[in-house]
């Protein structure tokens, strides 16, 4: 078991224990829950989704970087596919508080960057803050997202976003979630190929400027991430936070990255070059490359 989930895990009922134990078993336990092991652990305590997701928020919190505030917060993304996915705010010192990750981002992007279609509901164990509830419009699932809180009865994100402003009032037809291909081709190393494939998966209607970045651990592991625009456009995520996003949640540290690259357009109204090259550098790598989409 990963260490930062065994002060959470020594909190759980003894039954959710013994069912967790040996999913929790590997080091590099990625920080999701297959349909299948949604339903053994439904079983084993007697829980309904709603109930487990809540008991499973300490582990999720548990994800989180919180460098600079030391205030965790932890979200569970339940996919239409019946798995679920773990999430934690992100926090990066050296950085700017722009590059910032919250819980609900996090869970959400984990989500969508391992090929979820779409979100049924997300448990956090705080209320969401207007970034997060503005990040959440972009989705496919649009203002009927359920959003469950300790001590709360189950809203949806309508009650949570009145007057909401998304996608749809600019008339854009592709959301978040949306299986989407910009069409570069995909060329170079497997590294420089990786961050192709995620520049062409990026949901950038507003720019029109996709781009995608892969990091390699120094144990050959490769970790991608798409960019996520938001109509609002501040809470839009970058790609390099969607990639320090899963590595994180799969147990790797930033020390183990030994290689980035940032795939995107040379002639884009937005470049993501130098805002990643200097939260990597701020991270310790140092070793970080362009590709450019054409």
């Amino acid at each position: 078991m990963h260490p930062r989930f065994q002060s959470a895990f020594d909190e759980l009922a003894a039954n959710l224990q013994s069912a967790l134990a040996p999913i929790l078993a590997d080091a590099h336990f990625p920080a999701l829950l297959t349909a299948d092991q949604v339903a053994v652990l439904k079983r084993a305590t007697d829980l309904d989704d709603d109930a487990l997701a809540f008991a499973l928020l300490p582990l999720a919190a548990a994800c989180a970087r919180a460098d600079l505030s030391h205030f965790n917060v932890g979200a569970i993304a339940r996919g239409v596919s019946g798995n679920w996915y773990f999430g934690g705010n992100m926090e990066f010192l050296g950085a700017t508080m722009q590059q910032t990750v919250h819980a609900e981002q996090s869970a959400i992007s984990h989500a969508w960057l391992r090929g979820e279609q779409g979100l049924q509901a997300i448990t956090v164990n705080y209320t969401p803050c207007g970034h997060c509830r503005q990040f959440m419009n972009e989705l496919n699932s649009g203002l009927d997202l359920r959003i469950n809180l300790p001590g709360r009865a189950p809203h949806t994100l309508a009650d949570y976003l009145p007057d909401a402003f998304g996608p749809k009032d600019l008339e854009i037809k592709s959301l978040l979630m949306d299986e989407q291909d910009h069409g570069y081709a995909v060329s170079g190393d497997e590294l420089a190929q990786a961050a192709i494939v995620a520049a062409n998966k990026a949901h950038a209607p507003y720019s029109n400027a996709p781009s995608g970045v892969a990091l390699e651990c120094r144990d050959g592991r490769i970790f991608t991430g798409s960019y996520a625009e938001n109509a609002a456009f501040n809470p839009t995520l970058p790609p390099l936070q969607g990639a320090l996003n899963l590595l994180s949640l799969n147990g790797y540290d930033y020390p183990d990255i030994q290689r980035a690259i940032l795939a995107e357009k040379a002639d884009a109204p937005l470049i993501q070059w130098d805002a990643t090259a200097a939260t990597l550098r701020a991270l310790g790598c140092t070793s970080i490359d362009r590709v450019l989409l054409g």
